[in-house]
Formats: structure tokens, C-alpha cells, sequence
């Protein structure tokens, strides 16, 4: 790991904030808490997309109107999850930069699952026009579904790579 990453990683968690979580009785599963419920609020919507687009459930709405009535759901979640997450990073950030499963997880969330998910969102609005999606639609939302399984893995796989 470079000297810069490790180096912040050091400041981070040593600020006020992140030596409060580390040293708290509460506030690290409260943190964690928050976090798990964004993850859930954003995954749920973003799962309840992907498998509209893959024609799966009831077809009461077209997949442009669960996209539209999902949207400050799913966003809300986003900024819920990352928000928790920074701050389960910063009480142990030197133990994360060096974890290849969380490095992996970044890896594959921030340049590929969210750009998916975003385009996947934009998209919606054209494919779910009428209640049948073409089939590029049906493989959007399947690969998205799998860069979401695969974030997933490697985050229940954080421990395992613990250094500590």
C-alpha cells in the first residue's frame, strides 16, 4: 500500500469522530446499523428494478414507472449507506486499505455497479415503456444483479482477509 494511503488512513482514524466510534460502547453498532440500512433501502430498490427489467413479479407498473416512484428511495438509501460506511471506515481505516476483499469491493462498486445502476436507472425510462422490456434490458438488470452479488461476497469476506 503506498505511503499516501496509508498515511491518511492513519489521520482518518485518528480524528475526534473516529476515535468516538472506535471508543464507544454504542456507536459502532449504531453506525453499522445505519449502514446495513441504507445498504438495505438501496439494494431493495435497486434489486426491485433489476428484476422488473428482468420481467420477474407482478406487472402492475412498467419498469419507467417503478424507476420513477423508486428514485428518492433509492438515492436516500445511497446516501445513507456511504455516509455509514465512511464512518465504519474511518474507526479502522490502516485494517481496510490493506484488505484485498475491501479493495476489491471498491473496486467493483464504485467504477462498475454504479455506473451500471445509474445507466440501468436512465435507461429504465426508455426500455419500460410497455409492460414486456426488450432483451437488452433483461441483461442489464441480470448483470447488474450480478455486480451487486459480487460486491456482496466481498464484503461478507472482509473479515476473513483481517490482518489484525
Amino acid at each position: 500500500m503506498s505511503g499516501f494511503w496509508m498515511s491518511f488512513a492513519r489521520w482518518l482514524e485518528n480524528t475526534h469522530w473516529a476515535l468516538s466510534i472506535t471508543d464507544s460502547d454504542w456507536a459502532y453498532p449504531f453506525v453499522q446499523w445505519t449502514h446495513f440500512s441504507g445498504l438495505s433501502l438501496w439494494l431493495g430498490t435497486n434489486f426491485a428494478l433489476d428484476f422488473r427489467l428482468l420481467g420477474l413479479g407482478k406487472k402492475r407498473n412498467t419498469a419507467a414507472e417503478l424507476s420513477r416512484a423508486l428514485f428518492a428511495w433509492n438515492w436516500t438509501g445511497f446516501g445513507i449507506a456511504i455516509c455509514g460506511g465512511f464512518m465504519l471506515f474511518a474507526s479502522s481505516a490502516t485494517r481496510y486499505v490493506t484488505n484485498p476483499a475491501f479493495l476489491l469491493k471498491l473496486c467493483i462498486f464504485v467504477p462498475v455497479a454504479l455506473i451500471v445502476h445509474i445507466v440501468n436507472q436512465h435507461k429504465a425510462k426508455v426500455w419500460g415503456l410497455t409492460p414486456d422490456v426488450p432483451g437488452i434490458a433483461k441483461c442489464a438488470g441480470l448483470f447488474e444483479l450480478l455486480l451487486w452479488l459480487c460486491v456482496v461476497t466481498c464484503a461478507v469476506s472482509i473479515p476473513s482477509f483481517d490482518q489484525r
